[in-house]
């Protein structure tokens, strides 16, 4: 597949959802990367394309793609283009587990604030997890 058809795995990115536009892009990478559909050396698209595809200016993927870059996700290679970087899937589950950890601290504490205890907590992630099958 060539990078100029691979944005419609980002999907749709809007200005009503949350967070910034430029991060959805990042966070919608980092997914696919992690998730195994952009493997390692494979092309992405140039900063034009993405965004007419996208609906956003360049200056949106430009960011989004300078914090996957910094990040260690993708590279770019002056005159070729920019792809998913080697350790790519790692560095991108790497954080996704980050943000997974941070968002389970979040609940629990909500849930011990509601009066919840380490019992029934453990009963609520079990049956969280049984709902995601």
């Amino acid at each position: 597949m060539s990078p100029e058809r691979k944005s419609w795995l980002i999907g749709p990115i809007s200005a009503a959802a949350e967070g910034t536009l430029y991060q959805q892009i990042v966070d919608c990478l980092k997914r696919e990367i992690s998730e195994g559909r952009l493997k390692a050396g494979v092309a992405l698209p140039s900063f034009r394309v993405l965004a007419e595809d996208l609906l956003v200016s360049v200056i949106t993927v430009k960011r989004a793609y300078e914090e996957l870059e910094r990040e260690g996700i993708i590279y770019r290679r002056q005159g070729l283009g920019t792809f998913v970087a080697d350790l790519g899937h790692h560095r991108s589950r790497e954080t996704k587990l980050e943000a997974a950890k941070d968002l389970l601290r979040e609940g629990f504490r909500e849930a011990t604030e509601a009066g919840l205890k380490p019992a029934e907590l453990a009963e609520l992630a079990h049956q969280i997890l049984k709902e995601k099958k």
